[in-house]
């Protein structure tokens, strides 16, 4: 086990806006070691990082979907199973942290209007909880973790079908959280113009993988008012399939190889719109929990208060409707 940096301003009320929990099963052929990340394993991993992370936000993340039923609603299976962790966290039994406090499923928008009952079927497993999905949009020639990419993926979000179902989205008040490769903003930038009420938020910085042209992007994206980003997901190793142990990658050597990526896309979308994210667990690839945090904090050093204040907790706060208290 990785030794655990001691937390920076560890009394700093953080809101983690990414945070998965789920259970891979070793299956032979596939490239995903077996691991658990439940909720006992969450919260020891918070405990152990020192950082006082108050509520966190559950994203899909193709867990515990149902083995029977129509396709389209299987996936309404991984809702039931984040709300069963909500509710344990909830009883306040675990301690004072909420975890899965907010939670971001999935759903295919590509059935257009089709896909309202599906939507209706997550808020009523969970209800106020329930705050919008992510779909499988990412898509790069080389492959992702391991697996290469759905053709069909390739230009999903150009669709008039799932541009149909985004609307659906903003009708029921949900928004729409995006993980692509950066290759790929021009679609979202497309997809916020189309759908203005939708709220976006691009995960994982929009996945930089060339600098000058991420940047440009990301400054023209930003010009939406309705898409907001997420600070993280840069300790992923994309290139094979996600591990079950954790890097030793220390706070100061993470803190300046992310920083050019998190003061721009915070300059772009000023901190009243951007958040940090540990995209746990798959970016404990590179490091720890703690050191993750850690690592936002020194980026994070040179803002006010206030600013802080939005970029660890308000903004998420704001995007997922959580009442602070």
């Amino acid at each position: 086990m990785v030794d655990e940096e001691v937390a920076l301003d560890p009394d700093m009320p953080i809101i983690d806006p990414h945070l998965h929990q789920w259970e891979i099963m070793a299956v032979p052929g596939l490239p995903q070691e077996p691991q658990r990340f439940l909720l006992h394993e969450t919260l020891d991993c918070i405990a152990r990082s020192g950082h006082n992370i108050t509520h966190s936000v559950f994203v899909e993340c193709h867990a515990m979907h149902r083995a029977e039923g129509p396709a389209e609603m299987r996936a309404v299976g991984e809702t039931e199973f984040a709300n069963g962790v909500a509710a344990m966290s909830a009883s306040g039994a675990y301690g004072p942290r909420r975890i899965a406090h907010r939670i971001v499923g999935t759903a295919d928008l590509t059935l257009g209007a089709r896909v309202e009952p599906v939507l209706a079927a997550h808020l009523a497993v969970a209800g106020e909880r329930f705050r919008g999905i992510r779909m499988n949009t990412a898509f790069s020639e080389s492959g992702l973790f391991g697996y290469p990419c759905d053709p069909a993926i390739r230009h999903i979000m150009t669709s008039d079908a799932f541009r149909a179902g985004a609307r659906v989205l903003a009708g029921l008040g949900l928004s729409l959280d995006i993980w692509c490769m950066h290759g790929q903003l021009a679609e979202v930038i497309a997809l916020a113009d189309a759908v203005p009420d939708l709220e976006i938020v691009l995960d994982h910085l929009g996945t930089p993988e060339a600098t000058g042209i991420w940047a440009g992007l990301i400054e023209d994206l930003a010009r939406r008012p309705n898409v907001g980003i997420k600070l993280g997901g840069l300790g992923m190793d994309l290139t094979r399939g996600i591990g079950a142990a954790t890097g030793p990658g220390r706070s100061e050597v993470l803190a300046e190889a992310w920083r050019l990526y998190v003061e721009a896309a915070i300059a772009a979308f000023t901190p009243a719109r951007a958040m940090f994210e540990s995209n746990f667990p798959p970016d404990r690839m590179t490091a720890s929990y703690g050191a993750t945090w850690n690592a936002f904090k020194r980026i994070a050093a040179q803002y006010s208060a206030s600013e802080k204040d939005d970029l660890f907790r308000k903004t998420a706060a704001r995007t997922y409707r959580i009442a602070l208290t």
